[in-house]
């Protein structure tokens, strides 16, 4: 228990001051990008620290198992730099029991992290896909950057655009319209006028616009024949359709994912599920990656540490787009990087130790 204590608190001082770091370095990133939506007026400042929050709980699934391995390669690093270790293996702790000892963290972690992989991210997936869709579907233009293109998905595939908004008269000054017809992709229209009335964006609501002074393009993409109409003053009204709720993998439920036999929700499900098997492979992995001789550099094992890392990681990505193509089959899919990983740990454990 001593011995499990130690290694553990350890490996849990560098686990929490990385995974802080890490955290750190990502909420930092995805708050400059949510936050400058927000003063771009494309959603509200309470569902841009939402999403913030979400996006952070998403990452986990990553950041948790980073954050382990070098925690585990940089703690076993110190205590055979120190003389720590090869004093245990002098009195008789076999490599095997501090193997068990680090498992025994990993496995807890391991654990988390499969929690966050199969129920966590995709709530959050779930949460931040409604969340931006009601942003989108009550965008106030009235709040949009000058000579921003803002495109409405939710408003028949409408762009707009305006050069400046006249607060006084509660105008948009040189406006910019374009309109897909959703159900018919023979024509488009394009409004450009000197003025419009901010058009103002509801859920489940026609959106309605008055222009001034400018021209209506009515364009024939079969290029037959276009109308071109000069005008004063025109009324728009433009249906708004419902948010689409589209098919998105990574908000199903892992139980909807299990039953599924599209190769797509086959990588995804199995990509959830081997999360936390990679997480414990990853830090036993460091154990023996961390073996060094004394006053040994140890930028040599942080390379290589990395090169494993990466080549992990980029093996599983590949490998689930195999799967997702249908270029490999459910088995060995990505069961088969996982096992070369334990492969690879079982050989690095028979080596004999320095």
């Amino acid at each position: 228990m001593i011995i499990d204590r130690y290694i553990s608190w350890e490996i849990l001082r560098l686990f929490c001051g990385g995974l802080g770091m890490l955290i750190l370095v990502f909420v930092g990133y995805s708050a400059a990008r949510q936050l400058s939506l927000a003063a771009e007026g494309q959603m509200g400042m309470s569902a841009a620290f939402t999403l913030i929050g979400l996006n952070t709980l998403i990452v986990l699934e990553v950041l948790l198992p980073s954050a382990l391995f070098f925690s585990v390669l940089a703690a076993i690093g110190r205590m055979y730099r120190d003389g720590e270790l090869p004093a245990l293996y002098a009195a008789g702790v076999s490599p095997a029991r501090i193997l068990e000892s680090v498992a025994k963290l990993s496995l807890v972690i391991a654990l988390i992290t499969g929690f966050v992989s199969i129920a966590g991210r995709p709530w959050a997936y779930r949460e931040s896909y409604r969340i931006e869709a009601d942003a989108a579907a009550s965008f106030d233009l009235r709040k949009m950057a000058s000579g921003q293109f803002v495109t409405l998905e939710n408003v028949n595939f409408t762009t707009f655009m305006a050069d400046g908004l006249d607060l006084k008269q509660q105008m948009h000054k040189g406006v910019f319209l374009h309109r897909n017809y959703k159900g018919d992709r023979r024509h488009s229209e394009i409004i450009v006028a000197e003025a419009a009335a901010p058009l103002e964006l509801k859920p489940g609501q026609a959106v309605s616009g008055t222009f001034f002074n400018g021209y209506y393009y009515l364009l024939d993409n079969r290029n037959q024949q276009d109308v071109t109409l000069r005008f004063k003053e025109l009324g728009i009204n433009v249906p708004s359709g419902e948010v689409q709720a589209n098919y998105r993998r990574k908000a199903v439920s892992t139980g909807d994912l299990a039953v599924s036999r599209h190769p797509k929700d086959v990588a995804e499900f199995q990509w959830r599920v081997s999360t936390p098997m990679a997480t414990l492979l990853l830090a036993l992995m460091a154990v023996p990656l961390a073996r060094s001789k004394p006053r040994e550099s140890r930028f040599r094992i942080f390379i290589v540490a990395i090169a494993l890392y990466v080549g992990v990681f980029s093996m599983a990505s590949v490998t689930r787009t195999w799967v997702e193509q249908g270029t490999i089959g459910p088995l060995p899919g990505l069961w088969g990087v996982h096992l070369t990983l334990g492969l690879g740990l079982l050989v690095a454990l028979l080596k004999p130790r320095v």
